[in-house]
């Protein structure tokens, strides 16, 4: 930190998405107000009070459906996803039979039953506790119809700003408008909340998990810098900070399709994509190739599971976007975040550790079965270099199974995800049947951290830079590097868009990083600034360490350019 930045007061949160901006706070609107516990006036028609709640639902369903229709990207998803909770009967008909049992308001009865529902969600854990935010802003959103109030959601204001609040709903996330919404901070979340990842998405400075303490000093209308790469938010900045941050924003890099380090050793650069718009903007960006492949977004608003035919249609235009380079698929990854209706049980106790993705086959196998013929014929009608890899891989009969199977359907090169801690531990035992591996950093993070990664309390212990995490990536990198298999380790998790992390991830055996498209730049300019060896020490230093913070200061106090680039 400079002199400068010490002489104003600064707070701390988790930086999720990386940037500098200074702008004036505006702070989130309160939500809707809890309707006071009131019954219907005396005559009333009870049965057309419990209706007036399905309508209110259905509006809001076609509303957010309607958002959904001019989003992008993840936000398209997280909109359609919002939209089924409205569209779910278990709230709508707990609301309806407090109307009619009790005589209530249908206001309060939304209320009600939506509380219950969320508590109950709460009480699983992990993913199902993310589902309760959606809940409670379904809720708030039929509320406000219900009584004509205006619908919550982000503040307008004539100049951009920097919002504060506790927490953002997918719903308002996906709408977020980067040129008004210049960067956000809020008191709850985590990095790999959805809130998080959409940020980094969008390319919006973000911090999360500052608390309340800190978020209630961050005054309407006030001027301040936010530091998404530091999770560093300074009060009354200096018109130096702000002139300073205002260079490095205007600073446009581009990536040339060449990533390497700067002794010429190439380091493949690749795009996590959802579907075909993704793919087209990577291929603009200068991505070499596609690195994740999530085939599951072609299924998440599907009441049933798409033909081949209609799988087909998605994947193709993806790999038609890299004539020639490598497209590495995912195979479903159904469960704990993204339920599907036809294939996973949300009544598991714990879905995070229950059966989801790879594991789905042990009950459906016709559903992976299925996956590989459309994406076998897709690959044979296109140029890419398609590659396909399972998640949750957990045993070395699992990667068997999985790459015998997926090689019968002439996908010739297949592999796996390392998200298990087993997975890595048994790499050398994995690639006796795996052609290649890609770790996805946020699983196996929270599986060795035993920390759930929606939880904003637990955000501390939830970061790639943990030395126990760097450890299995090294067992890993070491098992794989024994096969003598061509690029054989891959990472596709939020830590390869991190450029400090990438150079450590280099240095201990990693051939390829996937990430976001506007990440592509950054990590590219710091790799070509240090070699090999440079990489390989920066990665013993992070091994050395005992905590997460301590690596990565310490790796970053060897990486000035972060610095000068402002990352």
């Amino acid at each position: 930190m400079t002199a400068a930045e010490n002489s104003t007061l600064t707070l701390h949160g988790i930086g999720v998405s990386p940037g500098r901006v200074g702008g004036p706070v505006a702070r989130m609107a309160p939500g809707i107000e809890e309707p006071a516990v009131a019954n219907l006036p005396a005559g009333a028609d009870v049965d057309a009070e419990a209706e007036r709640i399905a309508a209110a639902a259905l509006k809001v369903k076609k509303g957010l459906e309607l958002s959904a229709a001019e989003a992008k990207d993840e936000g398209r998803t997280l909109l359609e996803t919002t939209a089924q909770m409205a569209a779910d009967p278990t709230l709508t008909s707990s609301a309806q039979a407090l109307v009619r049992d009790r005589g209530i308001t249908p206001e309060r009865a939304v209320w009600e039953a939506a509380d219950s529902l969320a508590t109950m969600l709460e009480s699983l854990g992990g993913y199902m506790a993310e589902r309760s935010r959606d809940v409670r802003d379904v809720r708030d959103r039929i509320v406000a119809v219900l009584t004509d109030a205006p619908m919550p959601g982000i503040p307008t204001r004539p100049e951009p700003f920097i919002l504060v609040a506790a927490d953002l709903a997918p719903a308002d996330t996906a709408l977020l408008d980067p040129d008004k919404v210049i960067g956000f901070v809020t008191s709850e979340g985590g990095p790999t909340s959805h809130t998080a990842i959409l940020a980094r998405a969008l390319g919006i400075p973000a911090i999360v998990g500052t608390g309340e303490e800190v978020a209630k000093q961050l005054i309407e209308g006030e001027i301040v810098l936010l530091d998404g790469t530091k999770g560093e938010i300074f009060l009354d900045p200096s018109e130096e900070q702000l002139r300073k941050a205002r260079e490095l924003a205007s600073v446009v890099r581009e990536f040339h399709g060449d990533g390497a380090t700067a002794d010429g050793i190439e380091v493949q650069l690749l795009a996590n994509v959802g579907d075909a718009e993704d793919a087209r903007k990577a291929a603009a960006a200068g991505a070499m190739g596609i690195g994740l492949f999530r085939t599951e977004f072609c299924f998440l608003d599907q009441p049933e599971e798409p033909s081949v035919e209609d799988q087909y249609n998605s994947y193709r235009p993806v790999f038609e976007a890299f004539p020639g380079k490598k497209v590495v698929v995912r195979t479903l990854d159904a469960g704990a975040d993204k339920p599907l209706p036809f294939l996973t049980d949300t009544s598991e106790a714990n879905p995070a550790l229950g059966v989801r993705a790879y594991r789905t086959a042990r009950r459906s196998p016709e559903v992976l079965e299925h996956q590989l013929e459309a994406l076998a014929k897709a690959a044979a009608d296109t140029d890419a270099k398609v590659w396909v890899m399972a998640p949750m891989i957990s045993t070395p009969a699992e990667a068997k199974a999985f790459t015998e199977k997926a090689r019968s359907y002439g996908l010739d090169f297949a592999g796996m995800m390392i998200e298990v801690p087993s997975a890595a531990a048994m790499a050398d035992h994995m690639f006796k049947y795996a052609d290649f591996a890609s770790v996805g950093t946020n699983d196996l993070t929270q599986y060795v951290m035993a920390a759930d990664r929606m939880l904003g309390s637990l955000a501390d212990l939830n970061t790639p830079w943990q030395p126990a995490v760097l450890r299995l990536l090294k067992i890993a990198c070491d098992g794989a590097a024994a096969s003598e298999k061509k690029s054989p380790v891959g990472v596709c998790g939020e830590a390869a868009a991190d450029p400090a992390l990438a150079v450590v991830l280099v240095g201990l055996g990693v051939a390829s990083l996937s990430m976001t498209s506007r990440a592509l730049a950054d990590v590219d300019a710091v790799l070509k600034s240090v070699t090999r060896e440079d990489c390989k020490r920066l990665a013993d230093i992070a091994l050395a360490c005992a905590e997460a913070e301590e690596a990565r200061a310490a790796v970053r106090a060897e990486l000035p350019i972060l610095e000068e680039l402002g990352l």
